[in-house]
């Protein structure tokens, strides 16, 4: 009994060792190649979705530069104008559709000279005959960084 006991204990222990070299392994898999530009693409993610949220458009708008645009697998291709009145209409419908990053698929990448590189995941839902409707998909933003202000140029979302 007690060698049964022992090669149990000696097979959780390498187990766990594995595990945990398995677990770290993927958190190093993809390491921010900037922290600093990575958490402030990642902030300037939540403050645009906080305002998509909302339903505030006029706080959205601010984040989109003038000459962006949008390609979309299942809408096509939008310009700025296109995009805000996209986005009011969206905010018009009687229920609410919210974002959320899918966690640990953000990936930041710099642009030199320019900006940024965000890519993800994020999951949207709304209430649809009492239950939650939800869809994930990837999205691609290219971030451009001028006079002191972070601003979508291109964004591309698929997989819908």
């Amino acid at each position: 009994m007690k060698r049964i006991s022992k090669t149990i204990i000696k097979l959780a222990f390498a187990s766990l060792l594995v595990f945990a070299g398995i677990i770290q392994g993927l958190a190093q898999e993809n390491p921010p190649v900037d922290l600093v530009l990575y958490n402030t693409i990642a902030r300037q993610d939540s403050l645009l979705f906080a305002a998509f949220n909302a339903k505030n458009l006029e706080g959205m708008k601010t984040f989109f530069d003038e000459s962006l645009e949008v390609y979309q697998d299942n809408t096509g291709v939008r310009n700025f104008t296109e995009t805000i009145e996209a986005f009011a209409g969206l905010f018009e419908k009687d229920y609410v559709l919210t974002r959320e990053l899918l966690a640990g698929s953000l990936e930041v990448f710099p642009i030199k000279d320019f900006g940024a590189i965000e890519t993800g995941s994020h999951t949207f839902c709304h209430i649809e005959n009492g239950k939650p409707d939800c869809g994930t998909f990837r999205f691609l933003h290219i971030w451009k960084f001028t006079d002191g202000n972070w601003k979508i140029s291109r964004l591309i979302t698929y997989g819908h």
